[in-house]
């Protein structure tokens, strides 16, 4: 048991950026607004997790507009979903462990 969480990653530890890591890896883009509803979070509790993710190189960010309004959105990179997989991984070992 020694070691158990080692492969566990910081990045994910709160659950927040578990949350959006959740949403992000099952789903192509997906925008600022339909995540921070989602997750029930204020604009500037989603966007320091998001920046976060962002710093790791876990997500991809796209600023585009519809109409004349702005519109962010992100998606997982290859980097982030092997990070967040890795992350399942070391979770499912912990939960096999048990005794």
């Amino acid at each position: 048991m020694k070691g158990i969480i080692k492969g566990l990653n910081k990045a994910f530890d709160h659950r927040v950026r578990l949350g959006i890591m959740s949403i992000l890896v099952v789903n192509d883009w997906v925008d600022f607004k339909t995540i921070k509803q989602m997750l029930e979070l204020t604009d500037g509790n989603l966007a320091s997790h998001i920046a976060a993710l962002e710093k790791a190189a876990y997500i991809e960010v796209r600023k585009s507009f519809i109409g004349k309004r702005p519109n962010t959105a992100f998606r997982v990179s290859k980097k982030g979903k092997k990070a967040f997989g890795e992350h399942l991984d070391a979770l499912e070992a912990i939960l096999k462990n048990r005794r």
